[in-house]
Formats: structure tokens, C-alpha cells, sequence
């Protein structure tokens, strides 16, 4: 047991050490041209540009977590984060919001810091998630949508959609509407439904003129899983394949995984969401 005994629903992870405080960071950033959220060799990615931020700021050597990784070119209204500096350095939560986006690339923003507990963490202490789908249709693709949303265009079942999402509602095993991150055989994963298992408390459909989006409130979400259902909700929806297929995709982890995968240019990180946090 780690010394501090901060406790989440993980498992322990430790609080800001003496003499630091913990600050999180609302951060918002267009992924297209970035490698992700995660570091990574080479940089290229939200995390360490922020990091770097930090550094040129303020010359602190700090890591930021963040409430979970975002792939490459998958875009984000509001991820949260967090990152222990120096007690000693007072500035306020404007004048950190200011030096960092100072340093930071134009398509990355903080766009608010704020104080939080010593054992606050972006990603254990987080109880849910809101993900944005967009789905440009008109035939032409407007240039400015270009990587802000997936261009489909031609004959959508709309109704067969809503079907779709209906079916989603409550909880259930995603193995087959999820990736491996090739951490462990597939047959592993296969074998370990707690892994897997997620609660979708809704999927709401919103035709918005030109636009047609898809959002998802769930507890958690598994590797490329809002990306997966998407692109086979599309695919029936497009008369590709059958609603039979898609429920079978939900009613039983046994079978071959969606292949119909949705582009990431299209999904957003709404918001994250956090127990007693009213704001999201």
C-alpha cells in the first residue's frame, strides 16, 4: 500500500507529494495533424506539447495526466487533465491559462486551471465520459469539415440508425465492438468479460442541417469502441448489413469483431465526467 492511501476505483495512486499542488486542466485541441493524446517517442502528441508548455512556461519539470487517451486525428472539447507544480508558484488560475496557451500550439487550448484535491486524478477518478460523433452528408464535402467530420453522403436508414442505438442503452460486453490494444492474446480478452464490459446510459441521433451526429454517455469506453459502433451502425444503415448483425455483435462475445471501423476525424471528446462535478 502507497503511503498516502489515496484510493480509487483502480486501485492506489498517489496524491501531490508534500510541498506541491495539484492543478487540473481543462484542455481542448483539434487532433487532426497530432499523434494522439499519449506520449510518445518522437512527440507529436497533446501530452507532450503540454508538457513541454509547462516547461517553457515556468521552467517546472512536471508529467500531465490526462482522463484517458484520444488516437490520433480524434479531436476534444473539454479533456481534463492534471499535473502537481511547485506550491510555491502563486499564479493565479488566469495567469496559467495564459502561459501555457502562450507556448502552446494554436490548435491546442487550456481553456481553464483550476485547484484541485491532492488525491484528485484525471483518469482513475473519472465516472464517465461523453463522446460527439459527425457525419457530413451533402455530396460535396464542405473544406472546412475536412478531418472535422466523416463524409457519407447517399441513402442513410435513419430510423434503422435509432434501432441501432436503441439497443446500446445499458450495459454490455463491447469485446466484439472494440479493439485489441495488443496488450494480450485476443482469446484472453476474450475470456475476461469484466475487462470489456461497459454501461451506455444513452446514444442520442441529432440530424443538424448539414450534419448528422451521433453522441455517447457511458460510464467508460473501450479502445476505438465509440469508432467501431459508429461505422457498423453506418454500415446497416446503409443497407450493408443487417440490425440481426449488429445485435449479435452485443448478444454474445463469441464470433468474429465489426470490422467497420468510423474514421477518427469524426469523433469528439465532450466531456468527462467526475463524481460531484456539476459542471459536466
Amino acid at each position: 500500500m502507497r503511503e498516502d492511501g489515496i484510493e480509487s476505483k483502480l486501485g492506489l495512486h498517489p496524491a501531490a507529494p508534500q510541498g506541491m499542488r495539484r492543478l487540473r486542466l481543462t484542455v481542448a485541441y483539434c487532433g487532426s495533424g497530432w499523434r494522439g493524446w499519449q506520449s510518445l517517442a518522437g512527440g507529436g502528441t497533446i501530452q507532450d506539447e503540454l508538457t513541454a508548455a509547462v516547461k517553457k512556461a515556468t521552467r517546472i519539470e512536471t508529467v500531465v495526466h490526462g482522463s484517458g487517451r484520444t488516437d490520433a486525428g480524434v479531436h476534444a472539447l473539454a479533456q481534463v487533465a492534471h499535473m502537481d507544480v511547485p506550491a510555491s508558484a502563486r499564479m493565479s488560475h488566469g495567469a496559467w491559462c495564459k502561459a501555457l496557451n502562450a507556448c502552446l500550439p494554436m490548435t491546442i487550448r487550456v481553456t481553464r486551471v483550476e485547484d484541485a484535491e491532492p488525491g484528485f486524478h484525471a483518469r482513475f477518478d473519472a465516472v464517465g465520459k461523453i463522446y460527439r460523433y459527425r457525419i457530413w452528408r451533402p455530396e460535396m464535402l464542405d473544406p472546412f469539415e475536412a478531418d472535422r467530420a466523416w463524409h457519407v453522403y447517399g441513402r442513410l436508414d435513419i430510423s434503422a440508425l435509432r434501432r441501432c442505438a436503441d439497443l446500446l442503452a445499458g450495459r454490455h460486453n463491447f469485446v466484439r465492438l472494440s479493439a485489441n490494444r495488443g496488450d494480450m492474446w485476443e482469446t484472453q480478452r476474450r475470456a475476461l468479460p469484466e475487462k470489456t464490459t461497459r454501461t451506455l446510459h444513452r446514444v442520442d441521433i441529432a440530424e443538424k442541417g448539414d450534419v448528422l451526429e451521433i453522441e455517447f454517455e457511458g460510464d467508460g469506453f473501450l479502445y476505438r469502441m465509440a469508432r467501431l459502433i459508429t461505422g457498423s451502425m453506418v454500415q446497416v444503415a446503409r443497407g450493408r448489413a443487417t440490425e440481426e448483425w449488429f445485435a449479435s455483435l452485443l448478444a454474445t462475445h463469441e464470433g468474429l469483431q465489426s470490422n467497420q471501423m468510423a474514421p477518427a476525424c469524426g469523433l469528439y471528446l465532450v466531456s468527462v465526467k467526475y463524481a460531484g462535478d456539476l459542471r459536466h
